[in-house]
């Protein structure tokens, strides 16, 4: 199973990050010790949502979906 999950920051709630794992409480444990150095800036973070995929393969397409510029305004308007 994979995960597309999105970050919101507590420090700034503009902020976000959206990524892909297989272990949702492994990988926040690795982003608020700032571990993760894309997100160290603006932690703690908390998990905004995720989606849960059986094909990693859909999974890595629909995070570049969000990734893309008519994504964000998707991932912006429903989370």
């Amino acid at each position: 199973m994979r995960y597309v999950y999105m970050l919101r920051s507590q420090v700034d709630p503009d902020r976000h990050y959206m990524g892909v794992t297989g272990d949702l409480k492994a990988r926040l444990a690795r982003h608020n010790p700032g571990e993760v150095p894309h997100t160290s800036r603006y932690r703690p973070w908390t998990l905004a949502t995720h989606v849960a995929f059986s094909d990693e393969v859909k999974a890595f397409a629909f995070e570049k979906y969000l990734k893309s510029a008519s994504g964000r305004p998707f991932a912006k308007k429903r989370f």
